[in-house]
Order: C-alpha cells, then structure tokens, then sequence
C-alpha cells in the first residue's frame, strides 16, 4: 500500500532523537534500527570507517494520524553536511516502479538529482532529488 512519510537527517544525533520522539509519541520502532555497519561492502564504494559504523542508516517510528517519521545519520565520512534545509526530506512509497519512475522524474524535472532512481542492496527502486522549489523528495518503491 502506498504511503508517505518524513525522512529526517541529523548529524550523528538519530539514534538520541528517536528516542526521544518514541518517548513524546508513546510509540515503538517499526522494526530493528539499521546500522551503517549493516551495509554489505558495494562496488566503488569504500568502505565504512569503524568511527561510523553504529551510525543509524534507517529507523522507523509511528507518530500520529498513522504518519511514519524515518531517519537517518548524515556521516560527513560520507560527503554530508547536515544543515537546516537538507535535514528534511518528503518520502514517498508508490506502489508500482512504474509509478515511483513517473513521480520521480516529474518532481526532478528543472530541479537537482541526489540520487538517481535505481535498485538498491535494500530491495527497493530509490531515487532522491531537490525539487526547482528547494523542496527534497525521496521515491522509494519495495521490489514486490
């Protein structure tokens, strides 16, 4: 089913700000907390310094009104720099590839691609873009 979400980015502070929402939402996380060491080694990617390794990927946590708030750790190690405007991101969940390409491509158009739109070690069709706004969107569609 698809769905939308909030995608925040802190710099090395998720795991301390999600437990802090979790305690504010009386809430759970959705599953276990993905940790940058998790991450299976890639083709022309180096590897994860050890410094960033328990550094969150991914974690989940129900808010309110059934909205998901994610986030991540943005490692500078990486090429991040966290800064008020790339901090927040609008995650979208379409259901088909086709449409996740088509929502992609369309808010991309005349903006910046981050990512572009691709399979992923985590079994999803990703991509990650600026709109001509300043608005940052990521399409994730699961592979079914």
């Amino acid at each position: 089913m698809a769905r939308v979400s909030t995608y925040l980015n802190f710099p090395r502070q998720t795991e301390e700000a999600f437990t802090f929402y979790k305690a504010v939402f009386n809430s759970e996380f959705t599953s276990h907390i993905a940790r940058f060491g998790d991450m299976p080694p890639m083709e022309g990617i180096p590897p994860t310094p050890e410094s960033d390794k328990n550094l969150v990927m991914h974690i989940e946590l129900p808010i309110t009104g059934g909205h998901i708030l994610m986030g991540t750790d943005a490692p500078e190690t990486m090429g991040f720099t966290v800064k008020t405007g790339n901090n927040i991101h609008i995650n979208l969940e379409p259901d088909t590839r086709e449409e996740a390409a088509r929502l992609f491509h369309a808010l991309s158009a005349g903006g910046q691609i981050t990512m572009p739109i691709q399979d992923t070690f985590w079994g999803a069709y990703f991509g990650s873009c600026t709109d001509k706004y300043g608005v940052n969107w990521m399409v994730n569609c699961a592979n079914k």
